[in-house]
């Protein structure tokens, strides 16, 4: 991961942090999810817009993603 540093007004931070703080993510993963949100998707690959934005709390979620997404593992 790459570190960068941004300037926000204090009303855009002061938003920002509510919105985080509402969906129980950091500030910073915030600010990373909204800037996916802006980028174009790679064609043929819409489904990369939602890697990584959602949680199960399962550790072995990944084990079982097959099930969840098509209702049967092969």
């Amino acid at each position: 991961m790459i570190r960068t540093q941004i300037s926000l007004s204090r009303w855009e931070y002061q938003r920002a942090k509510l919105a985080a703080r509402q969906q129980g993510i950091s500030l910073a993963e915030f600010l990373r999810r909204a800037l996916r949100l802006m980028m174009p998707v790679a064609k043929g690959r819409p489904w990369m817009k939602y890697a990584g934005d959602i949680a199960s709390g399962n550790p072995e979620s990944s084990q079982k993603i097959d099930e969840w997404i098509y209702g049967q593992k092969d």
